[in-house]
């Protein structure tokens, strides 16, 4: 009996570490770029769509692209990533594009990450109007200067890498080992006023989480049922 319950208790824990995941990837159904996490159960991924590709417990297939005629929302038409910078100074990669620039004139994401350019963090000066190309090229018109007077100010850095490699860390950042390289991704571009949508499919979540709901709570009467057969035992032997 001590095994059914050995059993039944790891598959109570693993369903529950099952459960947490898909409850995190939910809650992240409308975050634009968000890539879902997978469940695994003896090895096996839980919850992948037709085509998707996955590496380290992370599905990487596309979000679907959403219109917003914002001008800093971007979505990346291709394969390539956007880089930008945790809050702890690590590079890190994201297919997130609702851009917007904070109060130090910084362009980050929806997230509060600093989008990299050329050189670093991209800074942007007063502007009256802004655009940003298919290239990652981000244009200015200055205060104060005609409509025809663009300015280029820097260049949001898009790039190819080992989508094998990636792994995502405690804070749920995308990041490659030490060893991996980037390149400059020239095969991808921005389509501006787009939104690229998370990739988690809110029905299928529902019905996973019922499902472990299910799968819990038949763990947990098998190991009721387990301790009431261990009471029938102590009894019929006490009989003896």
């Amino acid at each position: 009996m001590d095994i059914m319950v050995g059993l039944a208790m790891s598959g109570a824990k693993e369903t529950m570490m099952a459960q947490a995941v898909n409850t995190h990837n939910l809650a992240n159904a409308s975050t634009a770029g968000f890539r879902s996490d997978l469940i695994r159960f003896n090895g096996e991924d839980i919850g992948i769509s037709e085509g998707s590709r996955m590496s380290n417990s992370v599905d990487f297939s596309h979000g679907i692209l959403q219109a917003t005629k914002r001008t800093l929302d971007v979505a990346i038409d291709g394969e390539g990533w956007m880089a930008i910078q945790t809050p702890v100074g690590e590079t890190a990669y994201t297919r997130r594009g609702d851009l917007r620039i904070d109060a130090n004139g910084q362009l980050s994401n929806g997230s509060g990450n600093k989008i990299i350019g050329n050189n670093g963090p991209i800074s942007i000066p007063p502007f009256g109007e802004i655009e940003i190309g298919t290239d990652g090229t981000i244009s200015i018109q200055p205060i104060g200067q005609s409509p025809n007077a663009l300015a280029i100010v820097d260049r949001i850095s898009l790039v190819s890498l080992n989508q094998n490699a990636l792994f995502k860390n405690a804070d749920g950042y995308l990041l490659l080992p030490e060893d991996e390289i980037t390149v400059p991704d020239a095969s991808s571009q921005l389509l501006s006023g787009t939104l690229e949508g998370s990739n988690v499919n809110p029905i299928e979540a529902m019905v996973r989480m019922i499902d472990l709901a299910r799968k819990f709570e038949s763990q947990i009467k098998m190991m009721q049922t387990s301790e009431e057969n261990d009471q029938t035992m102590a009894s019929v032997l006490r009989i003896r």
